[in-house]
């Protein structure tokens, strides 16, 4: 199980319960989460201080839009090492396949987006595998065009990508692409979102956790858990931390598990709109297709595409 982490005034104890309280053992933070990485490696410290031990932990962070330059991994990863207070990262992954410039705006201007020499990039982290500051490497938010570039000249292959999935928005080619690769996947966004779709409160779901008396939340966590994904719903409530990790020992039926694939609308919740969209200068064209820059016209893998924007919603 896992936890995504944010909002700065919480997460130092968010971490610490979730740790030592909640019984998670993986910390996802990213620079672009909005909190300090410092503080989330003060809850880190905090859990090791508390007895539980480093090896047992799985720690992973990201490299964001604007270090990806081949130049600038490495310093990226080694800040972030610092800020956590960590020798090493168990997971470090491009956060998303575009790169922009230093202070680009949201959505992007002409000429915040950049061109990025993924191979170069990727090199370098290959290299800090290498050098043993991570463990693994990996990707977020990649359609099939830049899974397939990055797999054509990876020496070391991706072991994770991470992506929005949840009953609303399967992402069910990406997620067979993954596994035909031997790439494991993470999904984000498990339980929607409140500022767009929020699953807690689909009729379906609601329907099967009565039903097993179980709540919402840990009814969406499991079935991401029985489709044989690891899963990260975000929190920083003590209740529901403790909530979200209750979802062994039991399995749903396949009824159950099949229901909310009938969930119509398959539509992301986290689309980038006021991040990425901008439909002459943006990395994104609109959210209606999700179409990078410099993705084919005829393209019309539309639903492949992963675009990752962590909401301020307790999901």
């Amino acid at each position: 199980m896992n936890l995504v982490v944010k909002f700065k005034d919480q997460t130092n104890n968010s971490v610490k319960t979730a740790i030592v309280e909640g019984g998670y053992r993986h910390i996802d933070t990213a620079w672009e989460y909005g909190v300090q990485e410092s503080v989330v490696g003060h809850g880190v410290k905090a859990a090791i201080h508390a007895g539980v031990e480093r090896r047992d932990l799985f720690i992973t962070s990201k490299l964001w839009c604007t270090e990806l330059s081949p130049e600038r991994v490495r310093p990226a990863l080694l800040n972030t090492l610092q800020e956590l207070q960590l020798e090493y990262l168990d997971l470090y992954l491009i956060h998303s396949p575009f790169r922009l410039a230093d202070g680009a705006s949201r959505p992007p201007k002409p000429g915040d987006v950049q061109e990025m020499d993924m191979e170069g990039v990727w090199r370098e982290m290959e290299r800090l595998v290498k050098d043993k500051l991570v463990r693994d490497i990996g990707v977020c938010n990649f359609r099939l065009k830049k899974m397939n570039k990055l797999l054509g000249f990876a020496e070391t292959m991706p072991s994770v990508c991470q992506m929005e999935m949840h009953p609303g928005w399967r992402n069910d080619k990406m997620s067979e692409a993954c596994k035909q690769n031997g790439i494991h996947v993470t999904a984000y966004s498990p339980l929607g979102s409140q500022g767009g779709r929020d699953l807690i409160h689909d009729e379906t779901v609601d329907r099967i956790a009565k039903k097993l008396n179980k709540t919402p939340g840990q009814v969406l966590v499991k079935r991401a858990i029985q489709r044989g994904t690891s899963v990260i719903p975000k929190s920083n409530n003590t209740d529901r931390i403790k909530e979200n990790i209750k979802v062994f020992g039991w399995e749903l039926p396949q009824e159950d598990f099949q229901a909310p694939c009938n969930i119509p609308d398959q539509k992301r919740v986290l689309h980038g709109e006021q991040l990425f969209v901008n439909k002459n200068a943006g990395p994104l064209r609109s959210v209606a297709d999700n179409k990078y820059d410099d993705d084919d016209d005829d393209d019309d893998d539309d639903d492949d595409d992963s675009m990752c924007v962590c909401s301020d919603d307790d999901m």
